[in-house]
């Protein structure tokens, strides 16, 4: 009997749903009137939403027209992707408030400032931020801001009224457009008239990369801290401009899950986080779990997700006085799934992020003085704790690379932190800063602790699972010198008016031109000058010549026997050091204190033409941020070959090969691998990331000795078992290596001790000869994050970087990511080292 009604119950649901019976009633409240003016969904997009995935394109027509119709709602494009598409914010609030925007702005931005107590939170406004599927293929966010919006415009009533002059709402349809489009594409094109329910139907399962990234294959819901994607800054740029005080981030997660509100793991929230947006979380959480009451939805809270990470969109509010919400729908991944709750749809996940649309502003409409009251007292808390801290601000810098931290300011800029240029050149805590490649940033200012949350190390937790990265200290990211300051008699000027930086080219030069290979964009410039076919080459050692000091790694380009001639030369190198913020020199004479330009200790650098793998068994975030960083940041072409036609590919054509992460240890057959072997043996240079350790080992490419712990769970419970295990994942943390400078991997990198980010657990035992071991972590490594104390023996001495020689070429291996979501800017220069200069190593 039970199976005849649940066979039934299946019957039922698939031809409602077959039949597209759901109509917008479906998602609204009926307790309300709507105007007729107001379109609805289908009217511009053509089908009822939930028929099929909305598309961008028509998100953007609908949002438009709903602009257009209705005098509640104005429509902004705030930037475009990587592939073109608007990034849109609607504004939406009473027609009154309409005409009086700024001056409410200001006033709720002066709640946060000093003399906020003078201000009537009863009479102000809430100012509420709500963002849907920031991940493309969770797509009813997206969906349900269809409907939503709708609902914005046309629903009528005293309530909605008052309502609307009691808040502001910021709505961001699509976090990621080219994601959701990406995804939308996928589901709709594999739809049937008889909609499938079968786990195993084509339409549940994207291709690579999937939707869930944007163009570059970035997960966007970890960049909210270092802004480095144009998505992000659009949304930052928001965000500071109005301080929200909720900020709610819609997701989807497993089928056969349920749904999740915030707060979550109570004991994984970071110490930064004050104790009372916890409380107000929790409290809003009730307005969500008695909508989803109200409709028989399932849910839960408190479980599985954290509020660690600052760069989450549902965690960066947290230390910016708002209140960030996680949502996280069971994903039909498609128009209707099988699940353990029975029969999933994609109209019944809509309906649930539709649902705590709402509840999330019947909780601001209810809590709006008690909310806005916390957030100006968040800011004067926090000035008090500026004013007593020991700490009055931070240095950082690099006397040899100002791009680096410039971009770092870059990103304090896009904060509003203010920040100071250095007064003049200073050692400080033994390290040497120089006036315009340094910055000083006082802590006595409108939040520090966001401050704090950028510069902190932090070594010791409450809890030993991260749902996230446990580290993210920026000036080790960047590979900077910093410091805590107690005196702040070393900052200059504030600068107000932050310029990019530039570069120049000194005397013209019959004989050569010079330039050291420390700063950031160096690999751009070289890239630059090979391209256009002139001969360079690096000094394997460091030298002096006419007054100037040389490291290694330098550049050398002689102006005889070149393509242009001398006058053309300067130009062109002018050129360079100008878009490269270098400092290129000419030289008249070879004759130097060291060794002399015409020495063999002089390698010619070759044109490169690399090619990455990607597709099947490769991480996309690892690939990603590899072809990120050449097309956006070095200008450098890179061919992607995909590992279903890798073998029929001739590889002869190609200098390099990267082999990013992958999901397992087959990362290429055995076919794939002979096919390597053998280009590499002809003079290749292939460099593998991470667990590409074990398919070098396996497939004979690389020999290592591995560490292995000898764990073994002792008084442990079965329902300890996940938590034992999940203690010994090293989730993303940063530790410090010593560096043999003289190696070329290092070229480029004046101290001797780097910070590393490290996800992995492979540990790779030292070789006995100590020139073989040009980078090696120390016997302490640990500078921010979490470890375990296992883990954390393996780690002492071990080797991150390896290189052996097969016949003509050379395979190396990276057992960290150097290039870690775009924002690791301090170690991206050792993968271009590996590029140019590999075959010297």
């Amino acid at each position: 009997m039970k199976e005849f009604f649940t066979l039934l119950f299946l019957t039922t649901t698939l031809a409602l749903f077959a039949q597209d019976k759901v109509s917008l009633d479906y998602y609204l409240p009926q307790d309300v009137s709507y105007d007729s003016t107001i379109p609805k969904p289908a009217e511009i997009i053509g089908h009822e939403v939930g028929e099929w995935h909305v598309t961008h394109d028509k998100l953007v027509f609908y949002m438009q027209a709903l602009a257009k119709a209705s005098d509640r709602m104005t429509i902004e494009t705030r930037g475009k992707t990587f592939e073109g598409r608007p990034i849109l914010l609607l504004t939406v609030t009473s027609a009154k408030n309409h005409n009086n925007l700024e001056q409410l702005r200001k006033d709720h931005i002066a709640l946060s400032e000093s003399g906020s107590n003078n201000l009537n939170t009863s009479e102000m406004p809430i100012v509420v931020y709500q963002g849907f599927s920031i991940h493309g293929n969770e797509p009813s966010g997206s969906n349900a801001s269809l409907a939503y919006a709708y609902y914005l415009a046309a629903a009528q009533g005293s309530e909605i009224d008052a309502m609307l002059d009691n808040m502001v709402i910021l709505l961001d349809p699509s976090f990621n457009p080219d994601g959701l489009q990406r995804f939308a594409y996928w589901a709709n094109t594999n739809r049937s008239q008889n909609l499938n329910p079968d786990g195993n139907e084509r339409e549940y399962h994207e291709v690579w990369p999937g939707g869930r990234t944007n163009h570059y294959w970035f997960d966007m819901n970890r960049d909210w801290l270092p802004v480095q994607l144009p998505e992000s800054r659009a949304r930052i740029k928001t965000f500071h401009k109005w301080l929200p005080n909720i900020l709610t981030d819609h997701h989807e997660m497993g089928t056969n899950s349920t749904f999740f509100f915030q707060p979550g793991e109570p004991t994984r929230v970071n110490p930064l986080t004050p104790k009372m947006n916890q409380e107000l979380t929790a409290e809003i959480g009730t307005y969500h779990a008695k909508a989803l009451d109200k409709i028989g939805s399932l849910y839960y809270s408190e479980e599985n997700y954290d509020d660690y990470y600052y760069g989450k969109g549902s965690t960066f509010p947290d230390v910016n006085g708002s209140i960030g919400i996680l949502f996280e729908q069971g994903s039909s991944r498609g128009h209707i799934q099988e699940s353990e709750n029975g029969i999933l749809t994609f109209p019944f996940t809509i309906r649930n992020q539709f649902t705590t649309a709402l509840s999330t502003i019947d909780a601001a409409k209810n809590m709006r003085s008690k909310i806005l009251d916390y957030q100006r007292k968040f800011y004067s808390d926090i000035k008090n704790e500026a004013a007593r801290n020991r700490t009055k601000g931070y240095v950082f810098g690099d006397s040899k690379d100002a791009s680096r931290a410039w971009h770092l300011a870059e990103i304090l800029n896009r904060h509003k932190i203010k920040f100071h240029e250095l007064a003049s050149d200073a050692t400080i805590a033994g390290k040497s800063y120089k006036k315009g490649s340094s910055y000083v940033v006082p802590l006595n200012q409108k939040n520090p602790r966001l401050i704090n949350a950028m510069f902190e190390k932090r070594t010791t937790f409450t809890d030993s699972l991260f749902y996230d990265v446990s580290a993210w200290t920026l000036p080790l990211s960047f590979n900077l010198d910093y410091a805590e300051l107690t005196s702040l008699a070393n900052a200059g000027n504030q600068i107000t008016d932050f310029k990019p930086l530039t570069g120049s080219i000194s005397r013209h030069s019959n004989y050569a031109y010079l330039f050291e290979w420390h700063e950031y964009y160096t690999p751009r410039a070289l890239n630059a000058i090979l391209e256009k076919g002139l001969r360079a080459k690096t000094a394997k050692s460091p030298f002096s010549l006419e007054g100037k000091n040389y490291d290694y790694g330098t550049i050398m380009i002689p102006v005889q026997n070149q393509k242009l001639n001398a006058k053309e030369l300067h130009s062109f190198l002018g050129k360079i050091a100008e878009e490269n913020q270098l400092q290129i020199t000419g030289v008249t004479t070879g004759l130097t204190k060291g060794i002399d330009l015409g020495s063999n200790d002089f390698d010619p650098v070759r044109k490169q033409k690399v090619a990455i793998l990607v597709g099947d068994g490769v991480r996309s975030y690892d690939a990603g941020e590899i072809w990120h960083l050449f097309d956006t940041r070095y200008d450098m072409k890179i061919t992607k070959i995909d590992t279903e036609y890798f073998n029929s590919v001739d590889l002869d054509k190609y200098t390099d090969l990267i082999l990013p992460s992958g999901w397992g240890s087959n990362i290429l057959d055995k076919k794939g691998a002979d096919k390597v072997k053998e280009w590499v043996k002809d003079g290749g240079t292939v460099i593998g990331y991470r667990n590409v350790a074990n398919w070098y080992k396996k497939n004979g490419l690389m020999k290592m000795e591995l560490k292995k712990d000898s764990l073994v769970a002792k008084n442990i419970s079965f329902d300890q078992k996940g938590d034992f295990l999940g203690a010994q994942v090293t989730g993303g943390a940063i530790f410090e290596a010593t560096q043999d400078r003289s190696h070329p991997i290092n070229y480029g990198y004046k101290n001797t001790k780097i910070s590393l980010f490290r996800n992995t657990n492979i540990y790779i035992k030292p070789d006995k000869n100590s020139y073989n071991n040009p980078i090696q972590y120390t016997n302490s490594p640990l500078q921010s994050g979490y470890i375990s104390e296992e883990n954390a023996e393996l780690i002492k001495s071990s080797v991150p970087f390896k290189v052996t020689r097969m016949g003509r070429g050379r395979v190396i291996l990276f057992t960290d990511n150097t290039n870690f979501r775009a924002f690791w800017y301090g170690t991206n220069k050792l993968l271009m080292n590996a590029i140019f200069f590999g075959p010297m190593m």
